[in-house]
């Protein structure tokens, strides 16, 4: 796996042709917008970089579809097979899209957040590979090593999971930091002041399991504090709220020998 094609140009692609920059060789970059392919070829010293899927280079050992997921299908569907690996990085979408229109063929997915104006190391990210079958996947996993210590099997129905999961633990952990930006800005406060709270809240994650390290209202069951939170917030900040406080309730019921 010495020599690799990505085929995109966005969030995903841009933190794995750096990092696979360093240990492989990047033969090319693909993007529908040509100037896209060229600004993350030349950030990597790639030599070639096109807009048309014809014009792929024919003889990689691996190419890497990172693009959105409703269009992995159609790339896949334009290109035909040339016996190489071909690997899409999807959480959310199935090995499945590559049956009957590959040999070899696999999914590797960093369980990461990307943006293409901020390149993510590799090598603490932990990535998620399944193949066609056991040769493809040694592969496979010697592909993401190459950028990653942390590359684990895991099957599409796992791999949904592990989705989920970082939906949860990520899309909705910012979305809640989003609603308590709102809160301070109405009130002419700096979102900063919450920063050292939210960084020793993750940190503790080093050393507890997240039920070991919950605090708040919620937790200690103190109702009369919950309902003053209630009573200043409307609409989804109060429906939220409370749905949240319920939950967490309901995971640390009241210990009655401890009264």
């Amino acid at each position: 796996m010495k020599r690799v094609v990505i085929i995109g140009s966005g969030n995903v692609a841009t933190s794995l042709a750096h990092g696979l920059a360093a240990r492989c060789e990047v033969a090319q970059i693909y993007s529908r917008r040509l100037e896209h392919a060229r600004v993350l070829a030349d950030a990597i010293h790639c030599p070639e970089a096109t807009d048309d899927l014809q014009a792929l280079v024919p003889d990689a050992d691996a190419y890497i579809i990172a693009v959105r997921d409703d269009v992995i299908a159609d790339v896949i569907a334009a290109v035909p097979d040339n016996g190489a690996l071909w690997v899409h990085t999807s959480g959310s979408k199935p090995i499945d899209l590559f049956r009957g229109h590959r040999a070899r063929y696999g999914v590797l997915w960093p369980m990461q957040s990307f943006s293409r104006e901020m390149v993510v190391p590799l090598d603490e990210v932990h990535f998620f590979a399944e193949a066609s079958d056991d040769d493809a996947l040694r592969d496979l996993m010697a592909l993401g090593t190459c950028v990653s210590s942390h590359v684990t099997p895991a099957d599409s129905d796992q791999r949904r999971w592990l989705h989920i999961a970082s939906v949860f633990s990520c899309n909705f952990a910012n979305h809640l930091w989003t609603l308590a930006d709102e809160l301070l800005t109405a009130q002419g406060l700096p979102f900063e002041a919450l920063l050292p709270l939210i960084r020793t809240t993750v940190e503790k994650l080093d050393r507890l399991a997240p039920a070991q390290s919950q605090t708040g209202p919620a937790v200690r069951h103190d109702q009369q504090v919950v309902d003053s939170h209630l009573a200043l917030l409307d609409g989804d900040k109060r429906d939220i709220y409370r749905l949240l406080s319920q939950s967490i309730m309901n995971r640390n019921p009241i210990d009655d020998n401890a009264q």
